[in-house]
């Protein structure tokens, strides 16, 4: 599966016409706590065998010495699944920890294989807590669908539109 990503606002790219796109909106929740920190966050798909392709990672890049990355493993599903082997940063992957707010991304998944996929986003934030939601998603898609999911505490309200 060969993976192109966009975020928001970082220009557009030359696309081919069968390519799958999915529009993710992301809300993370402004929390009353007194120690807040903007939660490190990873999206990714799942095929029906358990392999994941990262689709966003982002956490604190602006630390010394990469430190930031050594946090990386509080993801831990996808840690388990994928960040483990994976050397980062990512180009088209990583990025920046966000700050409250919503936040939109596009992926475009080109040859990407048919069959049943599930997106996955988890958050966790230092002092504070960690969430998981996943949906199932089938590829191709014969018309747009949008799957709404609700996080309870690091998330919002999560946002994910299929394109054919």
């Amino acid at each position: 599966m060969k993976l192109v990503a966009s975020i928001a606002g970082a220009g557009a790219l030359a696309l081919p016409a069968a390519a799958e796109e999915l529009d993710v909106t992301v809300e993370i929740p402004r929390l009353d706590v007194a120690e807040y920190h903007a939660p490190y966050l990873a999206m990714w798909l799942e095929n029906e065998s358990g392999e994941a392709t990262s689709l966003a990672v982002w956490y604190d890049v602006d630390l010394r010495n990469e430190e930031g990355e050594t946090w990386l493993k509080d993801l831990r599903q996808w840690w388990r699944k994928a960040g483990r082997s994976t050397d980062m940063p990512v180009d088209g992957v990583s990025g920046p920890t966000r700050p409250p707010g919503v936040h939109d991304a596009t992926f475009t998944l080109d040859d990407l294989e048919p069959g049943q996929y599930h997106f996955v986003i988890e958050a966790a934030r230092e002092v504070g807590g960690r969430e998981l939601l996943r949906a199932a998603i089938d590829f191709p898609a014969d018309a747009q669908s949008v799957l709404e999911l609700q996080g309870e505490h690091e998330l919002g309200l999560v946002t994910v539109a299929v394109n054919p």
